[in-house]
């Protein structure tokens, strides 16, 4: 079965997973959140990164899937959508408020995109994400980009890679 016909049964099972507790998890060290930024708020975060079939930097010969941007809904702990997450990397609460990140750190996941400690660089509106300073991806699951697939055929060809993680925020209160 190819990949573009398995991603829409990935992307139901994904989404049926329940939501998470509401408590930061164990992280490597170089994911640590700087001294003096409380916990805020977790969303539980499921949907997709999508990758864009291009041509490899190194060899415009050969082709690889970049990231492009992902596309998911975020959910309290009680499975209630709370906002969205798209490219930017942009976070936005059903209440308006909204901020953008950049990557500080990583830490490598079995089989699934990277934890990442972000920075918030822009933020927006005054709602629950307008303190927030820094942001945790944890709990990953799924949203790798396939080793196959990705050829000079389909070059352009956007592909859908389902996945779910947590988002923690952290900030002054």
């Amino acid at each position: 079965m190819s990949l573009f016909k398995l991603a829409p049964m990935l992307m139901a099972a994904a989404c049926a997973a329940a939501p998470a507790a509401e408590l930061p998890a164990p992280l490597p060290e170089n994911l640590r959140v700087p001294e003096g930024q409380p916990f805020l708020l977790r969303a539980a975060a499921r949907g997709t990164q999508i990758y864009t079939c291009k041509p490899k930097a190194s060899d415009p010969a050969a082709f690889e899937w970049v990231l492009k941007a992902p596309d998911a809904k975020l959910f309290d702990r009680s499975g209630a959508k709370i906002g969205r997450h798209y490219g930017g990397p942009t976070w936005e609460s059903e209440d308006g408020s909204r901020v953008v990140g950049e990557v500080v750190q990583r830490a490598q996941a079995t089989g699934a995109i990277p934890w990442l400690l972000l920075r918030v660089k822009s933020s927006e509106g005054a709602g629950a994400l307008a303190s927030a300073k820094y942001i945790h991806r944890i709990d990953t699951v799924g949203g790798v980009a396939p080793d196959t697939g990705c050829d000079a055929t389909h070059a352009g060809a956007d592909l859908r890679v389902i996945y779910s993680a947590n988002y923690d925020f952290y900030g002054a209160r």
